[in-house]
């Protein structure tokens, strides 16, 4: 089908005012959650989404991201994401994202890396086998910055997390979002209230599961806030970077 060579793929949406954080503005969260809608809607136009995939055990994962906005989707407001992939190996898919305002002006733009498991074996399997994906590579370009590499954090007041049930998604391990969720929790409102998300990156290293109690270590001592979410046994499970702006005008 000729739907299914579709190399760029674009969503409309509309911003309401419970979505919002307490700036008006559409949260980390909310942004990474429609990066995973979109990317699915795309993969499910070339018969590699979620539906074709979980009859093989397989599932779509995220392995790194890095978000850099100049300024985010405001309450009662349509927003674009339009999305394409950049390259493809064995194992990866390089998935890029630009955000757009309702009058078509670019507020930001997202790198994703994503990997397919098998949902048994807890392995990542070879994606070559989705030959057709050479041909549906766009040179749209993304011109921010690769994700940078993330460094262990050390924090002498550490803080503990225990995940529930209500983080899990149907992988059965903690939903992509709910590591963000949490270690942006770690910072203040009036933080926020004072500076914008200018980059968020997160590289997401080893899977949790229900009931883990992890570590969070958190280094806020500049405005590139360094995070890292870690088991009792001293293994990583994410890391993440807050890059703070302050905001141009007071809310």
């Amino acid at each position: 089908m000729e739907q299914q060579r579709i190399t760029e793929y674009s969503h409309r949406y509309f911003l309401a005012p419970g979505e919002c954080t307490p700036e008006g503005e559409m949260p980390i969260t909310l942004l990474l959650t429609r990066i995973i809608e979109v990317a699915t809607e795309h993969a499910d136009m070339w018969n590699i989404g979620y539906s074709t995939l979980s009859a093989d055990n397989l599932a779509w994962v995220l392995s790194r991201v890095s978000i850099e906005m100049t300024q985010y989707p405001k309450v009662n407001r349509k927003y674009t994401f339009v999305t394409w992939v950049e390259n493809t190996n064995r194992h990866f898919s390089f998935r890029n994202f630009k955000i757009l305002d309702q009058d078509g002006s670019t507020l930001g733009y997202a790198r994703t890396i994503w990997a397919v498991i098998d949902s048994k074996a807890r392995e990542i399997v070879d994606i070559s086998r989705f030959t057709f994906l050479k041909d549906v590579v766009s040179d749209h370009p993304c011109p921010i910055s690769t994700p940078s590499r993330l460094l262990p954090v050390a924090d002498d007041h550490a803080k503990k997390h225990c995940f529930k049930y209500c983080d899990l998604d149907i992988n059965r391990h903690v939903n992509s979002v709910r590591y963000v969720e949490l270690l942006m929790n770690q910072l203040p409102l009036e933080l926020y209230q004072s500076c914008f998300v200018k980059r968020f990156e997160i590289a997401y290293v080893r899977e949790c599961l229900y009931n883990v109690e992890v570590t969070l270590n958190v280094d806020s001592s500049t405005n590139d806030v360094r995070l890292e979410i870690a088991d009792d046994n001293g293994a990583t499970h994410c890391r993440a970077r807050i890059l703070l702006e302050p905001r141009s005008s007071e809310l």
